[in-house]
């Protein structure tokens, strides 16, 4: 029954956080009619976009805590269906650090090729903005849903970082994805070369399979530095939707590879306890 009501409980934490960030993202997009900021409305709508981002990192402890209650109470069942191969193959020590590590390396590497942080060495923040080094503030208005409000922070004349709420979400969503393939990916490429059960190339296709940042990178590679600046911020939002395409592929994958992780009777291949 405990086992159960976890989890439920697991559920019912991820569940509630997607929908809350659905529903602040819906609001908020409200706010975005330059009409509506008058001098009487700004100060209300400054505090509604502070607000916007204690409920966003609420929803995302939500969710971690929720994935985490999810996975352990599978690992605990210890059943044969595929989600429960998952979660035991990324449960052991060793497939906990690949993780993090994917995750982290994955987030900073999107940070720097999406425009969350920004490098400018033609632009002096303090001559061309007024900008206080370091400072940083929250723009309420005005763009497209899902790209407001808008934190901006100048850490040095040259550098600062843009965090786009939309980006955000996918920052740390692509991320967590690409970093459970990761994982997933090592221990089926453990398994492979025990017992050949597994194609190598197979094993590591969940390490690969997403890039969705590259091409921006690459982009500003061959483009002169003011060009390049000016094609990030034109397919800023292109590059967004290239992204979120990409999350079902990451979805899928974990599935295909966890059935090349499980024995002849349904249970894992993988030990969780090394």
């Amino acid at each position: 029954m405990l086992e159960n009501q976890t989890s439920h409980s697991g559920k019912k934490l991820i569940i509630v956080g997607f929908v809350t960030i659905a529903i602040i993202f819906i609001m908020y997009a409200r706010y975005q009619d330059p009409e509506l900021f008058t001098p009487d409305s700004i100060d209300a709508i400054q505090r509604i976009a502070y607000g916007f981002y204690i409920i966003l990192l609420t929803s995302f402890g939500a969710i971690t805590y929720g994935i985490y209650l999810y996975h352990r109470e599978k690992v605990e069942k210890k059943g044969k269906d595929i989600l429960t191969i998952i979660a035991l193959s990324v449960w052991n020590t060793r497939s906990r650090k690949i993780f993090v590590l994917t995750f982290i390396g994955y987030g900073i590497f999107f940070s720097l090729v999406s425009g969350t942080l920004v490098y400018q060495p033609e632009v002096n923040f303090v001559k061309h903005y007024g900008a206080t080094i370091p400072s940083g503030f929250v723009s309420p208005c005005c763009d497209e849903p899902g790209y407001m409000p808008k934190i901006i922070i100048y850490l040095t004349e040259h550098v600062g970082l843009q965090i786009i709420p939309i980006n955000l979400v996918l920052q740390v969503t692509v991320s967590y994805l690409v970093g459970l393939n990761a994982s997933i990916a090592a221990s089926a490429y453990t398994i492979s070369k025990k017992g050949r059960s597994i194609g190598v190339v197979g094993a590591a296709t969940g390490l690969f399979i997403a890039c969705p940042t590259c091409a921006g990178t690459f982009l500003s590679i061959f483009i002169g530095t003011a060009s390049g600046i000016a094609l990030s911020i034109a397919l800023t939002q292109l590059q967004t939707l290239f992204i979120a395409i990409s999350i079902p592929v990451l979805l899928v994958t974990p599935f295909v590879m966890a059935k090349k992780l499980r024995n002849l009777d349904g249970s894992c291949k993988i030990d969780p306890t090394k």
